[in-house]
């Protein structure tokens, strides 16, 4: 399999004001692997150090941040000769040695010319303790799960992928139903690589739902790992409770469909736990679509969404078949899937960040907002064929954007207010 971020990770090695390289993701979205092979494709030597379960290692950054001192203990306990600009150094799951990250900015200030990777599953989680993050002395990188380019290429699809190059290809249009076919079994597998590799091997959704499951379980094992007993709870209920939330026509986050009677400052703390291990994504409203949107945000009310979409089928115990079988690309809980599948790929393949805005008394919603520029453009998406686009169309009359999309199962259309972009090129938005 293939991860475009291997571009970006390039590009660092090449940089002559290169620092030390942060690379964020939540546990099991293949950052061990990236960085591992990252080393093996363009540098002589790696030299790969976990601090899990490693307190040996961990203690050689306790007394002070000596990086040539570092390195030399790192040479000797490990048996190698690190030299500078040809082994990459890699320390991973840096959250259990707090230590490590400081030291990050004393790499960066007196010895540069060493090459470091740095990941930690919990990272996020841990700097809200006691981690001291070394502000503009690092650089950073978030890896997501693999969205649906990097799953087509794994599927042998490369030729399909290109294509998706030019949305307006008429290509792209004659080979819809190829296209559709491959979006739906992404639905399934989503884009987790452990799934994605099983799935390709032995094309057996069974085993790529039990998989998920055991993801799932070892991310609700971490929760009582690394919260305390006051907390666990609450992380729990928001965790079981995104799949109904986004089940609901109305995605905003409802407190009471957690617990009768729930307020927000009593989960605040469980939500932010969850978007700090990656395991969220969170969608503000803004009150006013308008440059900047940020300056614009509505604190008390957002959508929240799960790391991956196999993931949110398999909490939602949703029968593949009900996705694979349906002559639309999904049947049921369809608009929940649209929204997640569309914001897992701008997530993965843009730099935008993403809101959403809705009308007065919440007569009518546009699904995200991007900020573009100077512009701000509505997107909404639609699972199916049907193209009813009554809420952007209310949304631009209104704000008279000088762009407008919508995202649907449709092929590529142009309609002089508003473009149709389908499902299997947003990429390319």
């Amino acid at each position: 399999m293939e991860r475009f971020l291997m571009t970006d990770l390039k590009a660092w090695k090449e940089n002559k004001r290169r620092k030390p390289l942060i690379l964020w993701g939540a546990r099991q979205v293949g950052k061990t692997w990236l960085m591992k092979e990252f080393g093996k494709r363009y540098y002589r030597n790696t030299v790969y150090i976990s601090f899990y379960n490693n307190r040996r290692m961990a203690e050689l950054f306790e007394s002070d941040y000596d990086a040539e001192r570092i390195v030399e203990a790192i040479e000797l306990i490990e048996h190698v000769k690190i030299e500078p600009g040809n082994t990459l150094i890699i320390f991973d799951e840096v959250q259990e040695a707090p230590k490590v990250v400081e030291s990050l900015k004393y790499f960066c200030e007196e010895a540069p010319e060493y090459h470091i990777v740095a990941a930690g599953s919990l990272l996020g989680v841990a700097l809200h303790k006691d981690i001291s993050f070394p502000v503009g002395k690092v650089n950073e990188l978030r890896l997501f799960p693999m969205n649906f380019r990097e799953f087509m290429q794994a599927m042998g699809e490369k030729k399909l992928l290109d294509y998706l190059e030019d949305i307006t290809d008429t290509k792209v249009k004659d080979f819809a139903n190829e296209y559709r076919e491959l979006l739906k079994i992404y639905m399934c597998v989503g884009g987790m690589p452990e799934v994605v590799a099983a799935y390709v091997e032995d094309r057996d959704l069974k085993e790529v739902r039990q998989l998920q499951n055991d993801i799932i379980s070892q991310y609700e094992g971490d929760f009582g790992k690394h919260a305390g007993p006051a907390e666990l709870t609450r992380i729990r209920m928001v965790w079981q409770s995104v799949p109904l939330q986004l089940a609901k026509e109305n995605k905003k986050f409802f407190f009471g469909q957690i617990k009768e009677g729930a307020r927000s400052k009593e989960y605040e703390t469980a939500i932010q736990w969850l978007a700090d291990a990656g395991l969220i994504y969170k969608v503000n409203k803004v009150t006013k679509p308008a440059v900047p949107l940020k300056s614009y945000v509505d604190m008390s009310a957002f959508k929240l969404f799960i790391l991956d979409i196999g993931l949110l089928g398999a909490m939602s115990e949703l029968d593949t078949n009900t996705i694979l079988e349906g002559n639309d690309i999904f049947v049921e809980f369809k608009g929940a899937f649209a929204e997640q599948y569309v914001l897992q790929q701008l997530m993965s393949d843009s730099d935008y960040t993403l809101y959403y805005y809705s009308g007065d008394k919440s007569t009518y919603e546009v699904d995200f907002l991007l900020q573009k520029g100077k512009n701000i453009v509505p997107v909404e998406v639609k699972a199916e064929t049907n193209l009813k686009s009554k809420s952007l169309k209310i949304f631009c009359d209104k704000f008279c954007p000088s762009e407008a999309v919508r995202i649907s199962a449709s092929d590529y259309v142009d309609q002089g207010w508003m473009r149709n972009i389908p499902l299997w090129g947003v990429s390319r938005l």
